[in-house]
């Protein structure tokens, strides 16, 4: 039998260096805005470009995946990240005029790289031979955390050492390490892999449902999920009033590494997955309520965080259920999911946004605000917070419609 070790770890650096892509950006939004002139509107749209890039590519894999080769497709996909971080970088600095047709190009040729990450990586290791296969999914996962954790932390002190305007060095710096991953797919063997999606035991009929109840159960665990990821430093910043750089390392740094223990500890020691997309999905709906509710700094900081612990298993395991009840499910499928999972994350967070706008313009929020000691803005904040329980609420239900149809339709 093929030794798989090499695949298994080139796709974890795959993973790890990925994580760049989504970290890096925001903390130099405001490098951006001052350096460029870029407004936050345009500065979001970056990060729709991302997702509808990335939705694409997705959508693209789910319908075409037989007509692409695994092992020229995963080696060449680092070098898109390598090459879009570079663009990133360059293309502002020597246009500046230009800034933000540059920053537009970049973010187009790395998201094309991460949608080919999450449609090639988690089936690779799915179908490695593995002892525990479930393990291996959540390790690869954990990586994804542990990298946003790792840039988190080397951006604030690279930026705070060496000053903003010099980011392009630290984006550069970043886009050296993808290299490294293709290098070892290249020297990699590549598993067997179902890349039509068929002959996986089930009627197709059957086989369409049971996909449709997975898309819903990890569209909701990846909302749940990138609301936080997307807005806890905005809101400790602006309804906790945590200083900017605070925000950074308890918020998202904090959240990350808890992300990242979570993943690494169900790889050790985990077990019963939908058990824990229930528990996980009852812990975020907890935690977004309180936050949306509790009064001072402590238990709205404490609530943010944890909820790294309740939506850490949410996508991964997701696609770890899927694999328990559909063995041999193929490639197109985990692109259907990584669809859902983009959808979730691009959605969500945007919907946070618009209920903040919403309330803040709103005379109630100036009312209520007044009785509470809180600015307009600070209550849409906390209404953001409380509508972004309704994802993990509607996950519950979702996951129980899952268990009990796979409860019924094991795997033949």
């Amino acid at each position: 039998m093929q030794n798989y070790r090499r695949t298994k770890l080139s796709c974890y650096c795959a993973y790890l260096t990925m994580s760049s892509i989504f970290s890096l950006p925001p903390i130099l939004f405001v490098t951006f805005h001052n350096m460029y002139g870029i407004s936050y509107t345009l500065l979001g749209t970056l990060v729709l470009i991302n997702f509808c890039t990335q939705l694409a590519i997705d959508l693209v894999f789910t319908f075409f995946t037989k007509y692409f080769k695994v092992k020229k497709t995963v080696t060449v996909m680092p070098l898109l990240t390598t090459a879009g971080l570079t663009l990133y970088a360059v293309l502002p600095t020597l246009f500046p005029q230009y800034a933000f047709a540059g920053l537009c190009i970049g973010t187009v040729f790395f998201s094309v790289a991460s949608g080919l990450c999450e449609c090639f990586i988690s089936p690779i290791i799915a179908a490695c031979p593995s002892d525990n296969p479930e393990r291996d999914m959540a390790r690869l996962h954990s990586l994804y955390a542990w990298g946003v954790f790792s840039v988190v932390l080397i951006s604030t002190a690279f930026l705070y050492i060496f000053g903003t305007q010099n980011w392009m060095y630290l984006t550069l710096f970043f886009a050296a390490l993808p290299v490294i991953s293709s290098v070892m797919f290249a020297r990699s063997d590549m598993p067997n892999m179902n890349m039509s999606g068929e002959k996986t035991g089930k009627s197709h009929a059957k086989k369409g449902i049971a996909l449709t109840i997975l898309f819903g159960c990890i569209f909701l665990g990846s909302a749940s999920e990138n609301v936080m990821t997307n807005w806890i430093s905005g809101f400790m910043e602006n309804a906790l009033s945590i200083s900017k750089t605070w925000c950074d390392i308890i918020g998202l740094a904090l959240f990350a590494l808890l992300l990242g223990t979570t993943r690494t500890l169900y790889s050790k020691y985990g077990k019963s997955i939908s058990k824990v997309l229930l528990f996980g999905m009852i812990g975020a709906v907890i935690c977004y309520v309180t936050v949306g509710l509790s009064s001072g700094t402590v238990l709205p900081l404490i609530a943010c965080v944890i909820t790294g612990v309740c939506t850490s298993m949410l996508w991964p395991g997701t696609l770890i259920f899927m694999e328990e009840n559909l063995p041999g499910i193929g490639v197109a499928a985990y692109a259907l999911m990584a669809a859902g999972g983009d959808m979730g994350a691009s959605v969500a967070p945007q919907l946070m946004g618009s209920m903040v706008d919403i309330v803040s313009s709103s005379s109630l929020a100036v009312t209520l605000g007044n009785s509470l000691g809180l600015t307009a803005e600070q209550v849409g904040m906390k209404a953001g917070m409380l509508l972004s329980a309704v994802f993990p609420l509607l996950g519950i239900a979702v996951v129980l419609i899952a268990i009990r149809f796979f409860k019924k339709n094991k795997p033949s």
